[in-house]
C-alpha cells in the first residue's frame, strides 16, 4: 500500500485537536499505512481475523450494555460500557459512531482491552488499530490474549 490522498487526509484527520484531543496516532511517527500493515502482518502471525475480531467486540460491547454502566460477567469476561453525550466521526470520513467505550477484561487471564464504537469501526473497514501510545491502541497480541484465550 502507498500513502495515497485518501490516506493522507485521514492521517491528517487523525492529529491531536481534529477529532479527539489526543488523536489517532500516539507516539507513533510512522504514516498509517506503514501501521495498517504492520498490524494486517502481526494478524495473520496470531490468526487473527479482522472481521471476525470486531464481530466479537462488538457482541461483547452490546452484552456490556446491559449493565447500564456497571460491570456484568458475561462468559469468560468481565464487561463494562460506559457512553458520553455525542458522537464521533471516522478520520476515513466514512461514518459517525456513538461515543461508548468498553472495557473488556478476561477473567480467566486478567488481561484487559478498551475501546470504543469507532474502535471498532476503525479495526473492521479499515484495519487501522491506531498508533502506538494511543489511549485507544488495540494491541494485537492482547487482543488474542483477552478474546480468544
Amino acid at each position: 500500500m502507498k500513502m495515497t490522498p485518501k490516506y493522507i487526509k485521514a492521517q491528517e484527520n487523525m492529529k491531536p485537536g481534529k477529532i479527539t484531543a489526543d488523536g489517532f496516532l500516539g507516539n507513533d511517527d510512522r504514516n498509517i499505512v506503514d501501521i495498517i500493515t504492520t498490524d494486517e502482518e502481526e494478524f495473520s502471525f496470531l490468526g487473527l481475523d479482522f472481521v471476525e475480531v470486531a464481530k466479537l467486540m462488538r457482541k461483547l460491547m452490546k452484552e456490556g450494555l446491559k449493565g447500564l454502566g456497571e460491570p456484568i460477567t458475561y462468559d469468560k469476561w468481565e464487561i463494562k460500557v460506559d457512553e458520553a453525550r455525542g458522537y464521533l466521526p471516522c478520520p476515513f470520513q466514512d461514518g459517525i459512531f456513538r461515543k461508548r467505550v468498553a472495557t473488556v477484561k478476561n477473567l480467566k487471564n486478567g488481561k484487559e482491552i478498551v475501546y470504543s464504537e469507532l474502535s471498532i469501526h476503525l479495526l473492521a473497514a479499515h484495519h487501522f488499530l491506531q498508533g502506538k501510545g494511543s489511549k485507544f491502541r488495540l494491541e494485537p497480541a492482547l487482543l488474542k490474549e483477552v478474546l480468544y484465550e
